[in-house]
């Protein structure tokens, strides 16, 4: 597990799995997983650990893009968020998700994105695509755990 200090005051703490990919890969692809937050906090460790711990469990287990998974309780503090939604890394961008290395193996980094538990229904009913949309439309601030739901 990898812990990244914001390199600037104001910037997104960075929780990422390390051994994921090697856990759980098959035919030289896996996969790791990352949080951003704004502080630094155990909790985060803990609930970046134990999805990586589910993930790399039996292959029925294994998180991919669109997946929700309960918390369990508030995100941090008193947050409406109390699940995360497996996304894409939009805020860094297509080159920050695949890590390629020698023989074609590779690892895909997706984003455990904290929502509401209205923002899962929502995506549910309507759609991985439509929720992220809502999110672009509200401009919000994904490692805000005071974030109003867009659902």
């Amino acid at each position: 597990m990898f812990r990244v200090h914001p390199a600037h005051p104001g910037d997104w703490w960075l929780y990422v799995t390390s051994g994921c990919w090697e856990a759980a890969q098959h035919d030289g692809h896996g996969v790791e997983f990352f949080l951003a937050a704004p502080r630094d906090e155990w909790l985060n460790l803990e609930s970046l650990t134990m999805n990586a711990y589910y993930h790399c469990g039996p292959a029925h287990q294994r998180l991919d893009v669109g997946h929700t998974v309960p918390i369990g309780r508030p995100w941090l503090d008193d947050s409406e968020c109390d699940h995360y939604l497996v996304s894409l890394p939009y805020p860094f961008g297509p080159e920050f998700e695949i890590c390629k290395w020698n023989g074609g193996a590779h690892a895909q980094i997706l984003w455990l994105l904290p929502i509401t538990t209205a923002e899962k229904d929502f995506r549910r009913e309507n759609g991985q695509e439509e929720l992220e949309a809502r999110f672009e439309e509200h401009a919000i601030d994904p490692a805000d755990p005071k974030r109003a739901s867009v659902a």
